[in-house]
């Protein structure tokens, strides 16, 4: 399952669309903009640094302002700013509010449990995690079968056995309703608010969203590519994303191409096995055409740190011929800077390493078993590095 986890003023604007209240607010990506966010708004106003890691306020990402001259400071203050390794390129500038009271609350689904888990707290804020650890008892957390639906009476008892009492105790009920309207209309593996605020007026709003959607879901929702923020992942993910492959960068000299999650995995453990380190996580999924081979070794090739490329290819349905003539062609359209070793098995594997054996030089070598060329590899990475 990937997630597709989304920037704080795309998750308001998801919730905004089904209902949830959220403050007032716009994007911008210089100052300029941000002030005329900001006179747009009326002030006072606060500036918060769009990046997908936690903890900005502390980092120094989240600014008030009074006026525009404040603004000005702020957002040119936040833009630029390096918070945990992402580079603040946007900041969303929204209408500064008080709250009287902070809550916390979040859906997401519990494997084992094998229902959606919810989590509401009357001690929200940016201490959370402190209060999760030391007073686990003040976080309710209860289950919701996906087969039925969350209804207000369900609501008003998780807002009760949290101990949220008061003139507060209804509008945060009927706010969990439509949270959890949109945590499944949008087929979300998260929605967490935090925090979930009581304004002096009365009113309940989400003030921050982290929400991370199921990105096999994707063919469902035609508007999701407008909340996707490809601008903050690295430049390889960026790339994979592009082409439709499932990739997940790491630290390594070894290129990691397979066809399967499971089979994925277990290359990554056998590289480290015999004493490697895997550059990437890279699944071209159930086939392997040449076009999906090309854009694989594309995504690949274009990393500086890799030495070597371990292609552990499982022919199923897709033939071993199939896989080989499909990677002999994807060679003449890459200009490798690394060699390659490939691992074909399955169906009509001879075959395959018949056709690979015929155009092996020292840009590709071919290798009956996994743990002989996940060594190979290995080995052709560290000379490499000498």
């Amino acid at each position: 399952m990937r997630a597709v986890d989304l920037l704080e003023h795309a998750g308001k604007r998801v919730l905004a669309a089904h209902a949830v209240p959220v403050p007032i607010g716009h994007l911008a990506v210089d100052v300029e903009q941000a002030v005329a966010a900001g006179d747009a708004i009326g002030y006072p106003v606060v500036v918060k640094a769009q990046v997908p890691v936690g903890g900005r306020g502390k980092a120094g990402g989240i600014k008030v302002a009074a006026d525009a001259g404040e603004l000005t400071a702020g957002a040119d203050a936040v833009l630029g700013m390096d918070i945990k390794g992402h580079v603040v390129r946007k900041v969303w500038v929204e209408e500064a509010l008080t709250a009287a009271r902070e809550l916390y609350f979040s859906f997401t689904f519990d494997r084992s449990a094998k229902a959606h888990l919810g989590m509401l707290s009357a001690r929200g804020g940016i201490d959370i995690e402190q209060v999760a650890v030391e007073f686990p008892e003040a976080i309710h957390r209860f289950h919701v079968n996906p087969l039925d639906t969350f209804t207000e009476a369900d609501a008003a008892a998780a807002v009760d056995a949290a101990g949220i009492t008061g003139d507060a105790a209804e509008p945060v009920g009927a706010l969990l309703v439509k949270l959890y309207g949109a945590y499944v209309a949008e087929d979300a593996e998260l929605v967490e608010i935090n925090p979930l605020a009581v304004v002096a007026d009365g009113r309940v709003l989400a003030m921050d969203a982290k929400v991370a959607l199921d990105d096999n879901a994707a063919f469902r929702h035609a508007g999701w590519e407008e909340w996707r923020d490809l601008d903050s992942l690295d430049p390889r993910d960026r790339a994979a994303r592009e082409k439709g492959l499932t990739y997940v960068g790491l630290d390594g000299s070894v290129g990691i191409i397979g066809n399967g999650a499971g089979l994925v995995m277990s290359t990554l453990d056998v590289v480290a096995q015999v004493g490697g380190r895997a550059a990437n996580f890279l699944d071209v999924g159930g086939g392997a055409s040449a076009d999906v081979i090309t854009n694989a070794l594309e995504v690949v090739n274009d990393d500086p740190a890799v030495r070597a490329i371990f292609v552990n290819i499982f022919g199923g349905i897709t033939r071993g011929e199939e896989v080989a003539n499909g990677i002999v062609e994807a060679l003449g359209r890459v200009d490798l800077r690394s060699p390659i070793v490939v691992r074909l098995d399955g169906t009509n594997a001879e075959e395959g390493r018949a056709i690979l054996a015929a155009h092996e030089s020292d840009r590709l070598v071919s290798r009956p078993t996994m743990l002989e060329a996940a060594r190979t590899a290995v080995e052709i990475a560290a000379g490499a590095a000498e």
